[in-house]
C-alpha cells in the first residue's frame, strides 16, 4: 500500500525496516521536544534529495505561543539552511477560509516584514534583514497558479530565498498538529496534482518549507477509508497556536540579532 505523507521521517525510520541507500536519519531530544534530521543524498526515493528536520512536540494547541524553546529550536534548523544575507519572500501557502488549510496564511499575518525599514535600521545599527511577505490565497479565487505568481515575484524582487508555510499530510494519526516538519526541498507535496509544487528548479532560487500536519488519508489507519480526511479535533487550536509559534520562529531565524520577545511585540 502508497503511504501518502509529506512528513519525511516517517518514510525513512530506523526502526520500520531498512533505511536505503542515500537515506541518513539522526535524532536527539530536548526536554518534551525530539528532533529527528533526514538527510536523502541521491534522487529517486519518495522524497526529494535535501535535508528534512521534524521536531515533534506536544500538541501545538496546548503549548503557550511565545514557547522559547520551541520557537528557538525552529529558529535553528531554519537558519541552517537558510542563505546567510539576502530579501527573503515568505509565502503562506492555502486558502484562509478553510481551518485545515489556513495554516500558511495565518503564519504569514505574523511574520516581520522589514523591506523599506532595513536599509533605516541598518544605518541606526539593528541589522534587520530584508524581507517580504504574501499569501496568494486559493488559486481557484485568484485565477493564477501559485508557481507562475511566485515566478512573477521572484523576476521582480530577485529574493535570496523563498520561504513556504502549508499544511502538511502524515500518515500517523498520533502526529496530527504535533510536529514542524522543515526542508530546503521547496514544497513537493505528496499528491503532485495538488497545484502546490515549488521548488528551486521552478523558480531559481533556494525553496525552503516549513508546516505543521494537519490531515491524513483515512484509509491509511482503517479499512473502509477511502476518499475520507482526517484532523484532530482541537483543528482550530493548532492552527492558532501553531500559526502563531512558526510565525515567531521565522522571525527568530530571520532576525537573530533580537528576542522573541521584541518580534513578537514588533509583528504584532
Amino acid at each position: 500500500m502508497n503511504i501518502y505523507t509529506d512528513m519525511a521521517d516517517e518514510l525513512f525510520r530506523p526502526g520500520k525496516g531498512t533505511v536505503p541507500p542515500g537515506v541518513q536519519v539522526r535524532t536527539a531530544s530536548s526536554g518534551p521536544i525530539r528532533l529527528t534530521r533526514v538527510q536523502i543524498t541521491r534522487q529517486g526515493l519518495a522524497r526529494p534529495a535535501g535535508r528534512y528536520s521534524t521536531l515533534e512536540t506536544p500538541s501545538l494547541a496546548a503549548l503557550d505561543k511565545r514557547d522559547e524553546r520551541l520557537i528557538s529550536a525552529a529558529a535553528t534548523e531554519l537558519r541552517a539552511m537558510l542563505p546567510a544575507t539576502g530579501l527573503v519572500l515568505v509565502v503562506g501557502v492555502g486558502n484562509r477560509r478553510v481551518t485545515v488549510d489556513a495554516l500558511g496564511p495565518r503564519t504569514a499575518a505574523g511574520v516581520l516584514v522589514t523591506r523599506g525599514l532595513a536599509a533605516d535600521a541598518r544605518a541606526d545599527g539593528l541589522g534587520l534583514r530584508e524581507v517580504v511577505c504574501v499569501s496568494p490565497g486559493a488559486s481557484g479565487a485568484t485565477g493564477i497558479p501559485l508557481a507562475q505568481l511566485l515566478a512573477g515575484l521572484v523576476r521582480t524582487l530577485k529574493p535570496a530565498a523563498i520561504l513556504c508555510v502549508d499544511s502538511l499530510c502524515t500518515s500517523d494519526p498520533a502526529r496530527l498538529g504535533r510536529t514542524i516538519q522543515i526542508s530546503d526541498t521547496g514544497l513537493s507535496p505528496t499528491r503532485p496534482d495538488s497545484g502546490r509544487c515549488i521548488t528551486r528548479a521552478m523558480l531559481g532560487v533556494p525553496v525552503l518549507a516549513v508546516g505543521v500536519p494537519t490531515l491524513m488519508e483515512a484509509d491509511e489507519c482503517m479499512e473502509e477509508g477511502k476518499g475520507l480526511i482526517l484532523t484532530c479535533r482541537q483543528l482550530d487550536g493548532v492552527i492558532r497556536s501553531g500559526s502563531e509559534l512558526l510565525s515567531a520562529a521565522i522571525n527568530k531565524a530571520l532576525q537573530p540579532s533580537m528576542s522573541i520577545a521584541e518580534l513578537c511585540y514588533l509583528a504584532n
